[in-house]
């Protein structure tokens, strides 16, 4: 299977607008929405039927049996995390709960067990397209794993063939990491400000160390054409190819509240996300990467 990323340094950036439009004007047969903190490409790409849902479990938590428990505190002592409260009884709180297992050490009547913990929520959902998605419950800190988990289940059920459309999560932390893994290339989405240069060198490098290839375009171009001028300058010095500049368009925003990509409808910023798409997709076959293979 061939994946295109589409990334960004920080949020609010266009990611998922982006990356809607370039679902729709590739006919992908398979996308994922790699985002498992706060995903939403749901909300702008069209699905007929509920999605399946399956269980996803992080690392094991703590429990504590209260018939053998003998309200020592010893394991409250002993936790770095502030994970056992001693109120009536001794308890485990699940959100501080890290799993390192020093309280089932420490207890000396044997209380302390481990649990599956279900971390998060992964769906599939399936008609004449795969889309691959996941939400993590608040407090899990396995955001990589779980992002690890939504594409393999998109490969899986495309039998690793075709085209896909990935929309991952701002930053560079462990669900980019998790992302980046195994694509064919990166599109990164940023934003002519101070905030979105430096979170772009930061991503910039970051993609580097996979060396995988990197393509950059420049939403709401025209809020600072200084700014704008500044992210092609740092593309051309990291010889990083430039697919285009998407306008700040108010009907690209009517669209998006509509529930539909922005190249449904006819604006600037269509035409805009049209070129960058040819640009990229160009770029991409160059690569050696044809989608259409």
């Amino acid at each position: 299977m061939k994946q295109l990323l589409i990334l960004s340094g920080k949020g609010g950036t266009g990611k998922t607008t982006v990356a809607a439009s370039f679902i729709r004007l590739s006919s992908a047969k398979a996308y994922a929405d790699c985002d498992v903190d706060a995903p939403n490409l749901h909300l702008v790409t069209v699905h007929r039927e509920e999605p399946a849902h399956l269980d996803y479990y992080g690392m094991p938590k703590a429990f504590i049996d209260p018939d053998k428990c003998l309200g020592c505190g010893i394991c409250m002592d002993y936790c770095r995390y502030d994970a056992i409260s001693l109120e009536s009884e001794c308890r485990i709180l699940p959100l501080s709960c890290e799993g390192c297992g020093v309280c089932e050490y420490v207890c000396p009547a044997g209380a302390v067990s481990f649990i599956p913990d279900i971390a998060g929520d992964l769906m599939l959902y399936r008609n004449d397209t795969v889309f691959s998605t996941a939400e993590l419950r608040m407090g899990s800190g396995t955001s990589g794993k779980l992002v690890t988990e939504v594409k393999k289940q998109m490969i899986k059920e495309t039998n690793n063939k075709g085209f896909a459309v990935v929309d991952g999560s701002p930053g560079i932390g462990c669900p980019v990491i998790a992302s980046i893994s195994g694509v064919d290339m990166v599109l990164l989405v940023t934003e002519p400000s101070v905030s979105g240069i430096s979170d772009l060198e930061r991503i910039v490098s970051t993609a580097r160390r996979f060396q995988t290839p990197v393509v950059v375009c420049t939403n709401k171009f025209d809020q600072n054409l200084s700014r704008s001028n500044e992210i092609e300058r740092f593309c051309s010095r990291e010889k990083l190819p430039f697919a285009g500049r998407i306008p700040y368009d108010p009907a690209a925003l009517a669209a998006t509240n509509r529930g539909l990509a922005v190249v449904d409808c006819e604006c600037p910023a269509a035409g805009a996300i049209r070129e960058v798409y040819q640009n990229t997709l160009a770029l991409f076959n160059r690569e050696g990467q044809d989608v259409l293979a």
